[in-house]
């Protein structure tokens, strides 16, 4: 039990620098992307065909 007074406040240390990170990587542009919504209308998306299931049963079919 002595081990929880140095493990909670290390847990929420460790809780709010990643939360710090993220709202400065927020405030920093760090996920913007102006190019990507323009250049992604331009382009169809191209689907690609399924390759059909093989027959998987143990007996011949005659």
């Amino acid at each position: 039990m002595d081990s929880l007074i140095y493990l909670i406040p290390v847990a929420v240390g460790l809780g709010a620098l990643g939360l710090a990170a993220f709202l400065w990587a927020m405030t920093s542009g760090q996920f913007d992307d102006p190019d990507g919504a323009a250049s992604r209308i331009l382009f169809d998306d191209v689907e690609t065909p399924r390759p059909k299931p093989r027959n998987t049963s143990s007996r011949s079919v005659p």
